[in-house]
């Protein structure tokens, strides 16, 4: 027979204010083998603790309910009060009277009666409760990092540091990613590749990073501390071993039609080519769509003058293997595609352009060498409007609802560049808020406003056309209160951003939750920042959602802690809650099989004894230490042959009972 006690918490006024405690204490004491109840002001605190662990030593209880918060917040400190005290911690309930309760109700003789139903549910489950103990697997001390910009490197650098191994998968042919194209940084003014060049040096040549650039994550299964992933490694056409990176082979190629994504489409590159100068590893790759010699066969001129004999046209695609104990998320961002926005005529006009295009623009090492010239006739522009907000906090549906962040400070950053470079350019900023959530960022802004003569007006553009060579823009200024026109030279909109294209395959991959925006989600937004909801994944970057290089650069370095913080240890506990098969039940149709997300269900023949029958089966068996208890398989099994330890059908329906009594 169970000996339960249960332990309400005030949680100061957050429950006490709506939730008679006294009352909810007394009615417990009523429900079947509970042999103890009381209430704390805080049961969580030390003080709250301690009368859980005194309460289990002084009337040998077997199991404890808590009525406090969400089990999202205490649930772990509960199950560890327990088991110092010496209880199995899985005979520890969470009753949620706070969000599912409290925080919900006004009138308290409503909030007090939902509490008792939820603490007499709890009740009732844990007389249904049977110790659980966690499995041990070991910890693989390697880990992966899904993206090569500030991200993934800092990252990287920081659990390389603590001694670990670390990977870096990066699709595209070179690291730095996003931050690699910009010409400086905000508040500072500094050189962004002046910060950037410096990490990725150090992560080229750390003894404990390896690079896999131009590469994809094609597939992974396993579980936390022991991952096994496929990592397709895509011919760039030239051995690396082997090439100098004298770029004799770029100079030579005859196509140059392609157009250079580095810079955005503002300039041209070869078929076989090197990013930027600045690019690691400094080794070319070869387009293939571009290139003469693998449309028609013919040209090959790439590989006569090459003096290393690097090139290697027949070089094909490798799958490499590898076992790793984390891995982190870095996927980044990209801005989103500004053709379906016809009101401001970027897709016809090309002095109509995108910020990012213009940060290649200011950059000396872009297309235009730092010049600030009209894409359409290269000539300098006299008049620059800058509109905020194009696709951000939209209401139509081919834009974001959220704030992207960091538009107003680098439109600020892109006037202050435009007037010091020409300082009789003209410079206006639309704008609905300026949003400068950062340390220095406000002043900058002012900066912008009171040192470089910016000219900022609160409003909307609605319209941009093209007559006679000029730009019209036809917006509101809100503060004055009227429709106005500006002739302009050029205009720069900043385009709201948006995840990395591969954060949802890979989020489906790695069974990675994801917000509506395609963000991934992280396992708890204060407590729990950095990680994912599945253990073991973890997040960097705007993978998680828009902040900036600081931002950015401190959440690497907190992913970085809770990674090394995982390989430090020899082995993990496992969760025992987990599925189970009832071979006698089971009839092998495979329907737990198709939907388990993590692959941990699989089918054997095996010798069942039912009702004295002895019979060989196909039945379904659970891989203990793949299994995230999910309970996906038993609602679909037909039989009732799957259940969940810790979460049975038995135990859910005593809940069920005890609510409807």
């Amino acid at each position: 027979m169970q000996k339960i006690g249960v332990f309400i918490c005030w949680c100061g006024s957050n429950i006490a204010a709506t939730v008679d405690v006294e009352a909810v204490t007394e009615a417990v004491k009523a429900e079947p083998n509970v042999v103890f109840s009381t209430n704390y002001q805080y049961m969580c605190s030390e003080g709250g603790q301690s009368a859980i662990r005194n309460a289990i030593a002084e009337y040998g209880l077997t199991g404890i309910v808590v009525c406090a918060c969400s089990p999202r917040m205490h649930e772990a400190t509960f199950r560890k009060t327990a088991a110092v005290a010496g209880l199995n911690p899985y005979m520890v309930e969470i009753a949620n009277i706070r969000e599912q309760c409290s925080w919900i109700h006004k009138e308290k003789d409503e909030a007090t009666e939902k509490a008792v139903i939820l603490a007499r549910a709890a009740v009732a489950k844990l007389n249904r409760n049977v110790p659980l103990f966690a499995g041990e697997s070991p910890v693989v001390k390697r880990a992966l990092v899904i993206g090569g910009g500030i991200a993934g490197i800092q990252t990287a650098l920081d659990v390389a540091d603590a001694g670990y191994e670390v990977d870096i998968v990066e699709k595209t042919p070179t690291i730095g990613g996003k931050m690699a194209m910009l010409d400086k940084t905000f508040p500072t003014l500094d050189c962004a590749a002046c910060i950037l060049t410096p990490k990725m040096v150090d992560a080229s040549a750390h003894e404990k990073i390896n690079l896999y650039t131009y590469s994809e994550v094609e597939s992974v299964s396993g579980f936390v501390g022991n991952f096994t992933v496929n990592i397709r490694k895509r011919a760039r056409g030239v051995n690396s071993d082997l090439c100098t990176g004298c770029g004799v082979c770029i100079e030579k190629c005859p196509s140059k039609g392609a157009k250079s994504e580095f810079n955005q489409g503002l300039c041209n590159r070869g078929a076989i080519y090197i990013p930027f100068a600045q690019a690691i590893p400094n080794v070319p790759v070869i387009d293939h769509d571009a290139c003469i010699k693998f449309k028609t066969g013919k040209c090959g001129i790439c590989e006569r003058v090459c003096t290393a004999k690097a090139i290697d046209y027949a070089q094909e695609d490798e799958i490499i293997t590898k076992q790793y104990g984390a891995i982190v998320l870095a996927t980044g961002f990209k801005p989103i595609p500004m053709e379906m926005y016809d009101e401001f005529q970027y897709a016809q006009c090309p002095d109509v352009i995108t910020s990012l295009e213009f940060e290649r623009i200011c950059n000396a090492a872009g297309p235009t060498k730092g010049k600030v010239l009209r894409p359409s006739d290269h000539e300098p522009p006299k008049t620059v409007v800058f509109v905020q907000c194009v696709g951000s906090r939209a209401t139509v549906d081919c834009g974001k609802t959220y704030c992207s962040k960091i538009c107003c400070m680098y439109t600020a950053k892109h006037a202050m560049l435009l007037r010091e470079k020409y300082p009789d350019t003209e410079a206006y900023v639309f704008y609905i808020d300026v949003r400068t959530p950062g340390k220095s960022f406000d002043e900058f802004y002012r900066r912008a406003v009171e040192e470089y003569g910016v000219h900022y007006i609160k409003g909307m553009v609605g319209k941009v056309a093209e007559e006679d060579g000029c730009l019209l823009v036809q917006g509101s200024d809100l503060i004055a209160d009227k429709q106005i026109t500006i002739k302009a030279d050029m205009v720069v909109l900043a385009a709201a951003i948006e995840p990395d294209p591969t954060a949802r395959s890979l989020g489906t991959m790695f069974t990675a939750s994801m917000d509506t925006n395609d963000f991934f989600t992280e396992a708890h937004p204060k407590l729990r920042p950095v990680e994912s909801p599945t253990a073991g994944i973890f997040l960097s970057g705007l993978c998680q959602g828009p902040k900036d290089i600081p931002d950015t650069v401190a959440q690497a370095g907190a992913a970085a802690s809770k990674v090394i913080g995982l390989l430090s240890k020899d082995k993990l506990m496992g969760n025992p809650c987990i599925a189970g098969c009832n071979e006698p039940l089971c009839n092998g149709c495979s329907s737990c099989e198709l939907v388990c997300a993590y692959g941990a269900i699989t089918y054997e023949d095996k010798l069942v004894i039912d009702h004295g029958v002895r019979e060989t089966r196909r039945v379904a068996c659970v891989n203990e230490a793949v299994c995230q208890g999910c309970g996906a398989c038993t609602v679909t099994c037909p039989s009732g042959a799957m259940d969940l330890k810790g979460f049975t059908n038995l135990q859910i329906m005593a809940e069920v009972d005890a609510i409807c009594r």
